[in-house]
């Protein structure tokens, strides 16, 4: 049971750091006068950050790209994390830090419905239930509150 105490707080903090990302790129954004080039720059960032360790950790492997043995989709998570990243920095100063990011998680509740019902992508198959509805449902209205007060 400890381990599973780990990653819940290592999941809040995760989800920390999305506000956190976005306030910085949002005044990256700012500065270079583009949310586009903010988005790009956080990427190559990352990307070379990400390779570095890569290499210091012998982990970099060139033969393990095969795309011929893999679906397609696997390889634009990459393309919708752009877009994530750009959406925010557009959506952030317009909505709020709170308002985004609540109707973000809105939006994931609904789509993680959707990929345990359906299992797409490979993932075990979880019936949706009226708990998870309501769930939903209450994490909407929440954004509604928000959104209001």
């Amino acid at each position: 049971m400890q381990i599973r105490f780990i990653f819940i707080i290592a999941a809040l903090a995760l989800g920390a750091i999305l506000p956190t990302q976005g306030a910085v790129n949002t005044r990256l954004a700012k500065s270079v006068d583009s949310p586009v080039f903010a988005a790009f720059i956080s990427f190559a960032v990352g990307t070379i950050a990400l390779f570095l360790y890569l290499l210091a950790t012998k982990q970099f492997n060139v033969q393990a790209l095969q795309p011929a043995k893999n679906p397609w989709w696997i390889w634009i998570g990459g393309l919708l994390g752009t877009f994530f990243v750009a959406g925010i920095v557009v959506l952030m100063p317009r909505l709020g830090v709170l308002l985004t990011f609540s109707l973000v998680i809105a939006g994931q509740m609904i789509a993680s419905i959707l990929f345990d019902q359906f299992g797409w992508m490979g993932f075990a198959i979880r019936e949706i239930s009226f708990g998870k509805i309501a769930g939903v449902v209450l994490l909407i209205a929440g954004v509604v509150m928000i959104r209001r007060f």
